[in-house]
């Protein structure tokens, strides 16, 4: 950028970056192609879910990022609205990826057998409650658990959720990028107060319907389970690997002397984020896992049991080691969340960190038993996780070539943006 506050100049997606991304799409098509070839076809539903659902929810965080913002009237955060205004543009991809996903993973079936022995028609994805008769009362493979719950689980209202979730996201958080362009087109106040009400009105709904968002796309692969944290505990890893993903941008970007504005001042409030809400995830892991194990609830503790199996268990506690200790001893110190070099690692690290933190809640329920541990990630995985990252960075860097600047310049609160200091 030519100077300190050159506003105008607008983002320029090219070079080393569009090209890796997209060589990181096309393995990623590779990957899934061969996953299918190769008769893996559970295991690469799988690993198409976790992905999807994953870049769906750092999409999500954008939108999160910008409601709480506005609603709080922070004025640090100012001067870096473009980069979560970004994952909003993008969010309808991710989100219909994910949709199609879950629908044919839901309409395409195999022949499993059952943890009784049995051998039953089920669906890729979701077949604890998706499988053929389960709600059926007089078959032999009814479930009465299931049938219980059949009045939530089924796939014409699980469907009409994700979807009606998914809508209710996109239109809301769109409007957040159309108030604040407009504002830079027309100034003053008018923009920004409809972006508050907007922001109070999105926080409602996504406070009360993410966390039923998160039981029906993930906690549902494992129906007879249920536990009240775990759409918070989702919740939770949504926001971290949100900020850790638009964090890790804005470094890129500065590197590529764009948002010359941003000081590490920002990068260090950043970073205080990423460090609070790791702890809080954590709260949440534990939570989640102590209180099912002194309950002693038989159906609850059968859903940690499986995933201290074998193949599973150094992967369980991989993840509470990758995901609380490494953020607390990276990022606790302030002059580690001031160095831009110790916060791209943080961020990296809790990105992969919270692929395993899906994993670790898709897997166990949705693919047969793996030979072991070290088998359960390999070229199906890593293939996977390089395309839609690929994809997710293609996506953001493009949408931001879209605004006419990266910086809101019109925004009530950008000079205190500009000189903010902590």
């Amino acid at each position: 950028m030519k100077t300190h506050n050159n506003f105008d100049e607008q983002f320029e997606f090219g070079g080393k970056a569009r090209t890796w991304s997209l060589v990181a799409i096309v393995i990623g098509v590779v990957a899934i192609a061969l996953g299918f070839l190769t008769g893996n076809v559970e295991r690469t539903f799988a690993n198409l879910l976790l992905m999807a659902y994953y870049t769906t929810c750092v999409s999500l965080a954008g939108a999160f990022f910008c409601a709480v913002q506005y609603v709080t009237q922070s004025g640090w955060s100012a001067a870096i609205l473009r980069v979560p205004h970004a994952f909003i543009r993008i969010l309808p991809i991710p989100a219909i990826i994910l949709i199609v996903v879950v629908v044919a993973g839901l309409t395409m079936t195999h022949t499993i057998t059952n943890h009784e022995g049995q051998e039953v028609v089920a669906p890729y994805l979701y077949k604890i409650w998706g499988a053929h008769d389960v709600t059926k009362e007089g078959s032999e493979h009814f479930d009465a658990l299931i049938a219980g719950k059949s009045g939530f689980l089924n796939i014409g209202f699980f469907l009409a959720r994700v979807v009606g979730f998914l809508a209710a996201y996109i239109l809301l958080s769109r409007l957040f990028v159309k108030y604040s362009t407009n504002e830079d087109e027309l100034a003053g106040m008018s923009n920004y107060d409809k972006s508050f009400k907007l922001a109070c009105v999105f926080l409602v709904i996504f406070g009360f319907t993410i966390p039923v968002f998160a039981f029906d796309v993930i906690m549902s692969l494992e129906a007879h389970w249920f536990s009240t944290m775990f759409g918070w505990y989702n919740f939770a890893a949504l926001w971290v690997t949100g900020l850790a993903t638009m964090t890790l941008i804005i470094i890129y970007l500065r590197s590529q002397g764009y948002l010359s504005w941003v000081t590490q001042d920002h990068l260090h409030n950043l970073g205080q984020l990423m460090f609070g809400f790791s702890v809080f995830w954590t709260y949440l892991w534990f939570a989640q896992f102590l209180l099912t194990w002194y309950a002693n609830i038989p159906e609850e503790t059968a859903y940690f049991y499986k995933r201290w199996e074998p193949e599973f268990k150094p992967w369980f506690w991989f993840s509470i080691v990758i995901n609380f200790l490494t953020p607390l001893l990276v990022l606790m110190a302030r002059d580690f969340k001031r160095s831009t070099a110790i916060l791209k690692t943080a961020c990296i690290i809790i990105i992969c960190g919270h692929w395993f933190d899906y994993f670790q809640m898709i897997m166990p329920g949705t693919v047969e038993h793996y030979h072991e541990w070290y088998s359960a990630v390999l070229w199906i995985e890593v293939g996977t996780f390089i395309g839609f990252a690929g994809m997710f960075a293609f996506l953001v860097l493009n949408a931001l070539t879209k605004f006419k600047a990266l910086a809101p310049k019109n925004h009530p609160f950008l000079q205190e943006s500009l000189h903010h200091h902590i």
